[in-house]
Order: structure tokens, then C-alpha cells, then sequence
């Protein structure tokens, strides 16, 4: 019977140490969040760099192409432009005012179309000379 009074203070001193513990456990998850939520990369800068690396990519792909393939690289691209002229027309029509959205949407239009005709121009010039 008088080991009950020691059970209880060691049991006091226990439930004291875990709730300083926790203390600083929630402490250190919330530093840990606030570490995690600074480091992040800014979207601008991680669109750039894909755009580099896809710049990097298509040069590549375009130039080490054998002449054989390069008509069927054209077709690619004017389908690729075509998927382009349809996102951008539902960029132009999703706003309900004059927005930025719209004015890029009309400009990537006009780019993609400039694309598609001119890649059909140069098709008929590689198959006209093919038929020769």
C-alpha cells in the first residue's frame, strides 16, 4: 500500500513528460510545414524550364531527322497545331469579358493556323517532289 502514493507521482511525472513531449512535437510539424511550404518551386520558373528543355527536345528531333521522315513530322505538327487552334478557341470563349485569357487564346489561334497552313504548303512541295 505504500508504493501506491510513488505509482502516482511517477505516473504525474509519465503523463507530464508526454504532454511536453507532444508540445514539442506539434511545434516541430508545424515548423516542418512551414519549411515545406517556402521551398517551393515558383510555377514561372518551372514553365520556363520545361519550355527550355521541350525547345532543347523538338531541335533535336526536327534536325536529326532523316529526309525520308519528313513529311510524316509535318503531318504530326499539323495535327499538334490543330489540337493547339481548338484548346486556344476554348481559352477565347471561356471568358465572359475581354480578358487576358481571350487575348492569348486569339493569339495562339492565329500562330497555330499560321502553323497549319504553312505546314500544308510545305507538304504539297515535298509530295509534288516526290511524284517527279
Amino acid at each position: 500500500m505504500n508504493q501506491l502514493p510513488i505509482m502516482a507521482k511517477q505516473a504525474a511525472e509519465i503523463a507530464s513528460n508526454a504532454q511536453e513531449l507532444s508540445n514539442k512535437l506539434k511545434d516541430l510539424v508545424i515548423d516542418a510545414s512551414w519549411q515545406t511550404n517556402t521551398n517551393t518551386i515558383d510555377p514561372l520558373v518551372f514553365a520556363i524550364t520545361i519550355f527550355v528543355l521541350a525547345s532543347f527536345v523538338g531541335y533535336y528531333v526536327v534536325w536529326k531527322v532523316t529526309p525520308a521522315l519528313h513529311t510524316p513530322l509535318m503531318s504530326i505538327t499539323n495535327a499538334i497545331s490543330g489540337i493547339i487552334v481548338i484548346s486556344s478557341m476554348i481559352a477565347i470563349t471561356s471568358s465572359s469579358a475581354f480578358e487576358f485569357s481571350s487575348l492569348l487564346g486569339s493569339f495562339a489561334t492565329l500562330l497555330a493556323s499560321i502553323n497549319i497552313f504553312g505546314g500544308f504548303i510545305v507538304t504539297t512541295r515535298m509530295l509534288e517532289m516526290f511524284k517527279k
